[in-house]
């Protein structure tokens, strides 16, 4: 993969401080509440128990992240980026029914992100508790939540190198605090041994609940995937070396304590903050807390990674997007940024404790671990891996991520519903964005310009048609040079002809690199009819209104189209003619026949525009030179039945009585 000279996507040092501070915010924060899951509810302590809790964990972190996600996924990148957006296009040609996994994956990923936040900010202060019982809680973590969405505006580069050397002391306070306590009880080295996680899942009753808790400490790993294009898989593979065996050293740790003190394991608050001297207390919480804030920026900046990857393969209807930051793949979604923070507002208010929140957790980023299993295989078999592989890689997942999904799916109704709730919203605004605009481009038809030329010019000349503007620009989404749609000949020919003395047709072709720009100029009719191609690439920000002025400019100077107005009046002063946008709005109308499941898409579809930013603004064009051309999606309908006509008909000769021939 390129780096395109960015520094951040090499493998280096500051490269790898960096993914510490973006990508594993998430997962490096699951041991503040995991282990206090784990052993939520347990009277009586059996050694064996813990050992093989412990074990779970270890092979979860190992089974799942290690090998599926930083081994497998990170290969499946899509020129650098990542995520399962990223990975449903690399194979959409292949399998365009794969989009529903897609939309399923990604909006349970973003319902996911929703909790994320709260349940990490919220545990951190909770433990606050043991200094002061009676601290509020909900307004502290409020302000943390509102304080780091607001930062969200600077770019997760400028996130990355502030929280970069946090998170490292972060890992690093995790692994001492650990390697303290297993140094007190080095029999809890037995959990390294998957036999002791085999025997407990055999013989404990409530072993697939307990699956539930266990899954807590890697919720955080398809995050890891979608932050692939902000780092590069290189920094995540290294860094993620250090970053599990820190991990491991904690829980090992937290079960030694439990081990070492039977009598106060299911007294205390957090068995995390228990690991610590009593001296190191307040420090202790003070990183927590910036850890905690930093494990939200994982599923945010994954999030708004997802969202610009939705609008592109046209899952999300169009929303202003920033680029922050000079590194490939990093953007800020405003709207998504300011969902996300009211809906976390809701999560803190409406279940207000952390251990309300674990019930909540979960269950949807099971759903996007397994769409991304399946998605992942079709990669494998487009890849031509051999298929023995590939069925062996569905089992293995399929059968870890299933037996995740029923534990997590007990919690549905203490909790787990709202996340579920939040996906269904994601997935329906999905769903019939994309076969909304599919209904409508099934209308879409691209003809040859070159017959129209000679009409075109002879209405630009014809002067019993008012003028429309002196400049006409039609936005076109036909690719080839030489086609346009046939609802644009409609608009200036049928539809009050359009009348200008010259006609632009405009095509904006959005690049996989990042950085292009540069534009084509194709004349079919000197000094009266031009098409231009943009060239933009991915980070280039839409400002199409100043592009097509440089490319007017250009053009003047090489005296290839003259702008000057064709009033007299202000020609005389040099005064520059008048440029309007035209752009086609395609409207369903009451010919249309649609079954049941159209008209319920078309009827959302056409709700979510309301809301949702039209074309002419998300391309930067100034709304006062902007006219939309509303158009049937089908201007040649004919009716299934022929209509009879009827009426008065005179028989015999003119004195003859007139006869109705209506029954």
């Amino acid at each position: 993969m390129g780096s395109h000279g960015n520094h951040g996507l090499k493998l280096s040092l500051s490269g790898l401080i960096i993914t510490l501070g973006i990508v594993y915010g998430d997962i490096g924060t699951s041991p503040l509440y995991t282990f206090k899951a784990i052993t939520s509810g347990l009277s009586v302590l059996k050694p064996e128990y813990i050992y093989g809790a412990v074990s779970l964990v270890i092979w979860t972190l190992t089974i799942l992240t290690t090998i599926k996600y930083v081994t497998f996924t990170l290969k499946a990148d899509n020129k650098g980026e990542g995520g399962i957006f990223s990975l449903f296009a690399l194979i959409r040609r292949r399998a365009p029914k794969a989009y529903l996994l897609a939309l399923i994956g990604g909006s349970a990923l973003l319902a996911d992100g929703i909790i994320t936040p709260a349940i990490t900010v919220t545990t951190s202060v909770e433990g606050l508790s043991v200094v002061n019982p009676d601290l509020p809680v909900i307004p502290i973590v409020i302000g943390i939540i509102t304080s780091l969405f607001m930062l969200q505006q600077f770019g997760t580069k400028f996130l990355g190198r502030s929280f970069g050397p946090i998170m490292f002391g972060w890992f690093m306070m995790l692994a001492i605090l650990g390697l303290t306590q297993v140094v007190h009880h080095p029999a809890i080295l037995k959990s390294l041994n998957p036999y002791y996680g085999y025997v407990l899942l055999r013989d404990y009753p409530g072993a697939i609940i307990l699956m539930g808790a266990v899954f807590l400490a890697t919720t955080g790993a398809e995050a890891l995937y979608s932050d692939l294009g902000h780092v590069g898989a290189k920094n995540i593979r290294y860094s993620w070396i250090f970053v599990k065996i820190t991990l491991i050293l904690n829980y090992m740790g937290q079960g030694a304590w439990v081990l070492e003190h039977p009598e106060k394991f299911n007294k205390v608050s957090s068995i995390f903050y228990s690991l610590m001297p009593s001296w190191f207390i307040i420090p202790g919480i003070i990183i927590s807390t910036s850890a905690a804030v930093i494990a939200s920026q994982a599923l945010i900046s994954g999030s708004f990674t997802l969202i610009s990857e939705a609008i592109s393969l046209r899952f999300w209807p169009r929303q202003k997007l920033r680029y922050p930051s000079d590194v490939k793949g990093q953007v800020y979604v405003p709207s998504i940024n300011w969902m996300l923070w009211a809906f976390c507002l809701f999560v803190v208010l409406y279940f207000r404790s952390s251990s309300n929140m674990e019930a909540a957790y979960g269950l949807a980023i099971t759903i996007t671990m397994l769409s991304t299993t399946l998605l992942m295989s079709m990669w494998l078999r487009y890849k031509k891996v051999n298929p023995i592989f590939i069925w062996t890689f569905l089992a293995v997942f399929l059968t870890i991520e299933g037996t995740f999904f029923i534990a997590n799916v007990t919690k549905f109704m203490h909790g787990g519903w709202f996340s579920v709730l939040m996906a269904l919203v994601f997935i329906t605004i999905m769903y019939v964005w994309y076969n909304g605009r599919k209904i409508k481009n099934s209308f879409l038809q691209f003809i040859k310009l070159k017959p129209y030329i000679p009409m075109l010019h002879d209405i630009s000349l014809d002067k019993s048609i008012p003028k429309h503007a002196t400049h006409l620009v039609y936005i076109t989404r036909a690719n080839n040079v030489d086609e346009i749609e046939s609802k644009i000949i409609y608009s200036i020919i049928n539809k009050q002809p359009k009348r200008a003395d010259v006609y632009w047709f405009l095509h904006v072709d959005v690049l996989d690199e990042p950085n292009v720009f540069e534009y084509k100029v194709n004349t079919f009719d000197t000094g009266k009819i031009y098409k231009i191609d943009l060239r933009l690439g991915f980070k280039v920000e839409p400002k199409i209104g100043v592009y097509f002025r440089q490319v007017i400019e250009d053009m003047v100077k090489n005296n290839e189209v003259d702008i000057l107005s064709r009033y007299q009046s202000l020609r005389s002063h040099n005064i520059m003619g008048d440029f309007k946008y035209i752009f086609i709005d395609r409207i369903v109308n009451n010919v249309h026949e649609f079954n049941n499941h159209q008209k319920f898409v078309m009827q959302v579809y056409n709700l979510i525009r309301k809301i949702s930013i039209p074309d002419w603004k998300a391309l930067g064009l100034d709304t006062s030179n902007v006219y939309v051309d509303r158009i049937p999606l089908n201007i040649e309908h004919r009716p299934n039945r022929i209509m009879r006509r009827c009426g008065q008909d005179f028989t015999g000769d003119g004195g003859g009585k007139p006869e109705c021939t209506c029954k």
